[in-house]
């Protein structure tokens, strides 16, 4: 009978499943479970391979050498060793590259508020104008939605496909709108879908001809070498197709090793034109002398090329590929054929996106929190935290134990299950 999609049961057959399946959560409510499965964040043994970094500068000689000299003050945009490495991780040149602190949430935080208070390129700062909207491809990153609520601009939903944005949609807005400034995007591995852009869609986003001077692509390619398996997802370089259409202003890219090393401690960095670059040097020379050298260059003897960082990444992989495995798995064996959910099967990043019943994803989210396990809150991977179609929940797969994730996953189908079967009986 399980296999037999909800839709199709009797309301007798249904009626006497929920009944067998509240006997099953009750047993898990009586367990006392305390599980987190709510963010994306790497568990304990992926922090333990990244040892090294805390005794590859042990002493005044492993940076005494270095030229410039990290202890001091100064390199504003980096050291060019680090934005080397960047460089390479990005595909784009060293001078198209500024290395900043430890997370480039707050590089992206910063560009938005200089574009703000001082605006961009010589255009109106964004805090004289009547309204600023950004596109906001959905589901999405719950951060980059609360930037855009930090400084009030309006949050426009773009609906994701299995390619990419819906470029027809960005399309007709940034082509049609001066008020619209900027799109967020996360185009490898996204978060919360594990969608890789294509090529038409990067190709599509290069092509475009904003009726605002000032429109930037925000490219957030948090997950640029997080592959979980040998044949990862091959993304497009958005810059050389923009340079293509003469439009290399256009695109800001951001990535970090705060999934690579240390959250906490990382490297961050944002790649963009040249005349870019120097646009936000102006105010950045305001606002510090420089960032964390000795960490840039404790980052740079330790992965010391791209390839130690992609052995570092196998690495990563080999531990977390295992739980994204499990999950899939669960999901297939419990919700396949049902008709009630759907979800993505990524082939890297850190998340799995489950699309619910309509109208059931809080109530599932409630089941989940009621025998103990905390999940992403509802809303959170839409703009102002409203899915309209009550329907998304975000998987983070990677910090539970293998054994507390085989739990968390078969409790979240079971719920999924309950929740449905409640809104079918109405």
């Amino acid at each position: 009978m399980e296999k037999t999609p909800y839709m199709s049961l009797s309301r007798e057959a249904a009626a006497e499943l929920k009944t067998e399946l509240e006997k099953k959560y009750a047993a898990y409510v009586s367990q006392g479970l305390k599980l987190d499965m709510s963010r994306g964040k790497p568990a304990p043994d992926q922090l333990d391979i990244c040892e090294g970094l805390f005794t590859v500068i042990s002493k005044n000689g492993d940076v005494s050498d270095v030229s410039p000299d990290v202890r001091n003050y100064g390199g504003l945009d980096g050291i060019p060793q680090m934005k080397a490495l960047f460089a390479d991780m990005l595909g784009v040149s060293t001078s198209e590259v500024v290395v900043g602190g430890n997370a480039s949430l707050s590089m992206m935080f910063d560009m938005v508020s200089r574009s703000v208070t001082h605006g961009v390129m010589g255009n109106t700062p964004w805090c004289k104008l009547d309204e600023v909207k950004f596109l906001c491809p959905v589901p999405g990153y719950d951060r980059h939605f609360g930037i855009c609520e930090c400084f009030g601009i309006k949050m426009i939903p773009i609906s994701m496909t299995k390619n990419g944005p819906d470029m027809e949609a960005v399309k007709k807005y940034v082509e049609n709108d001066e008020s619209v400034k900027g799109i967020w995007c996360v185009p490898k591995y996204s978060n919360p879908s594990g969608i890789t852009y294509s090529d038409d869609v990067v190709r599509a986003f290069a092509a475009l001809n904003p009726a605002a001077d000032d429109f930037r692509i925000f490219w957030d390619n948090a997950y640029c070498v997080h592959d979980l398996y040998d044949e990862g997802d091959k993304l497009l370089n958005i810059l050389d197709e923009c340079k293509k259409n003469g439009k290399a202003d256009m695109v800001y890219i951001f990535a970090s090793t705060s999934k690579i090393s240390f959250p906490g401690a990382g490297v961050a960095v944002m790649a963009m034109s040249e005349a870019n670059i120097a646009a936000a040097k102006k105010v950045m020379t305001y606002q510090m002398i420089g960032p964390d050298k000795i960490n840039q260059l404790r980052h740079v003897k330790y992965f010391k090329n791209i390839d130690g960082i992609t052995a570092h990444m196998k690495k990563h992989a080999a531990l977390i590929g295992p739980k994204f495995r499990m999950v899939l798995d669960t999901l297939d064996r419990e919700l396949s054929g049902l008709g009630i959910a759907e979800w993505t099967e990524p082939n890297g990043g850190y998340f799995i996106s489950l699309d619910v019943m309509k109208g059931t994803a809080k109530r599932v989210h409630k089941l989940m929190a009621d025998a103990g396990v905390v999940m992403t809150g509802c809303g959170a991977t839409f703009p102002y935290g409203k899915d309209p179609d009550d329907t998304n929940l975000r998987i983070a797969p990677t910090y539970p134990s293998v054994d507390e994730l085989k739990t968390a996953s078969e409790l979240l189908c079971l719920c999924t299950k309950l929740a449905a079967l409640e809104k079918i009986l109405g």
